[in-house]
């Protein structure tokens, strides 16, 4: 291992985008359409529009936060920067607590899938299996790791197009009852709409993940312009992908009640569309997205564990140092793998419930961050930064509350949990809060902007 030393910018606003569309993965679309469309009473659509415009508010935050800190952390720098050592300390802790059980659900859904398909063979051979590939890829670096991102998201991208032609092909053919342009998906007069918006409370995690790439800006060609972009394309296409895959869905198959399972929706309409063929095209490529999502989350995890670590708030000859030839945090990723590990003991359930809490509280402070850098400190107050950088974070950071406190209360507990224990760690790192946290010191070519 080296000391302490930058990363190599070679990500460019491509291969950013994929990134990001590989950690929230596409596919995702197909698996929550059954139990979305149980929630909103069929009008998945219309609650996937409304979680479009919810993130959207938080995706705009996360740009300009990254336009102001193009520097690895993400929501830790921004809140650290903005609002306060400690709450940024925090933050960072709470986001740790997504970004280090994310790749367990992607080796727990791993493991299941295949020890299902193959019985013979246990769980713990797939998840320790998928565990290695992902740590080799990733301590290769982001550009290697980049570029089987990018294959993977296009043959995703791939079969939804497959997917939506051989429906239009079912409905212009009369197989399926609905024409092909129909407004009932978004908006049923016979359905109250509160149905909508208990759906998009729910969609809101199929966009899980899109703030990822904000972590890579040490990493990304002119982070000041590229991670913004990047984060509203991720958000904007990621929406329009899924709103596209569950309007098609509802046309194939309106009676959502007539589904034998709402987690087996996507068999049942894959498999009328296509055929048992196009089905076991889907189950590779999910598979192929459950590498590329453990990829990503991993990745970021590792560069807010640097960022952290170079700032003292965790052992920095450990957390903060990179490969000599890879340039990439080579310890980190390390440590991330065999905290995987648990993945052998715990439940995909319990973990899934840890993800939720931080991600929200997370969003919620970087839309509070805007505020406090652009429209205190910088005193942004005309009626555009008003309306910039006051009442649209206002808004996001309203919506991400909205969704924290309706989460269920395993989730809500285990979060608590985890903010106890990190504020336990503030205390003695700050010796009773006696001594502020170490801090990120931005260095002069982020202040003037990278080229």
């Amino acid at each position: 291992m080296s000391n302490i030393g930058k990363s190599d910018r070679t990500l460019t606003l491509i291969p950013v985008v994929m990134f990001g569309f590989s950690f929230m993965g596409l596919t995702t679309a197909f698996t929550m359409y059954g139990i979305a469309a149980n929630t909103s009473h069929g009008m998945v659509p219309g609650a996937m529009i409304v979680a479009t415009v919810v993130m959207m508010f938080t995706a705009y935050s996360y740009g300009k936060m990254a336009t102001a800190f193009p520097t690895s952390g993400s929501a830790y720098v921004y809140t650290q920067k903005s609002i306060n050592p400690s709450v940024g300390f925090l933050v960072g802790w709470v986001i740790l607590m997504d970004y280090l059980f994310m790749p367990m659900v992607n080796y727990l859904a791993f493991g299941i899938f295949f020890s299902a398909a193959f019985p013979i063979i246990p769980s713990y051979v797939w998840i320790a299996g998928m565990l290695m590939l992902v740590t080799f890829i990733n301590i290769k670096g982001l550009k290697f790791a980049s570029s089987i991102n990018a294959v993977i998201t296009i043959f995703a991208f791939l079969f939804i197009l497959i997917f939506i032609g051989f429906s239009i092909k079912e409905i212009l053919m009369g197989e399926s009852t609905a024409t092909l342009f129909s407004l009932e998906p978004f908006f049923n007069s016979k359905e109250p709409y509160s149905y909508t918006i208990a759906g998009a409370a729910l969609l809101c995690f199929c966009f899980l993940g899109f703030e990822s790439v904000t972590a890579l800006s040490e990493e990304t060609v002119n982070p000041k312009k590229t991670i913004p972009r990047a984060v509203i394309l991720i958000t904007l296409g990621g929406g329009l992908i899924f709103t596209c895959v569950s309007y098609f869905s509802h046309l194939i198959w309106p009676a959502y009640q007539t589904f034998n399972s709402p987690d087996a929706a996507a068999y049942e309409i894959i498999n009328f569309v296509g055929g048992k063929v196009m089905y076991s095209i889907y189950l590779a490529l999910y598979a192929l997205a459950v590498l590329g999502s453990a990829m990503s989350s991993q990745a970021s995890a590792s560069r807010v564990l640097y960022t952290m670590g170079r700032d003292g708030q965790f052992p920095k000859k450990f957390f903060g140092t990179l490969h000599p030839k890879y340039r990439t945090p080579v310890n980190n990723i390390l440590f991330i793998s065999v905290f995987s590990l648990l993945a052998l003991f715990l439940s995909l359930e319990l973990v899934a419930s840890f993800i939720n809490f931080g991600a929200f509280l997370a969003y919620t402070c970087v839309n509070i961050a805007v505020i406090a850098h652009y429209y205190i400190r910088k005193k942004e107050r005309s009626l555009k930064g008003t309306i910039l950088y006051l009442i649209i974070p206002i808004l996001g950071a309203s919506f991400n509350i909205l969704l924290l406190v309706n989460l269920d209360v395993h989730s809500k507990i285990l979060g608590v949990s985890w903010l106890i224990i990190g504020c336990i760690y503030l205390l003695a790192l700050t010796k009773g809060l006696k001594e502020q946290p170490p801090v990120l010191q931005i260095e002069e070519n982020y202040e003037v902007g990278l080229k």
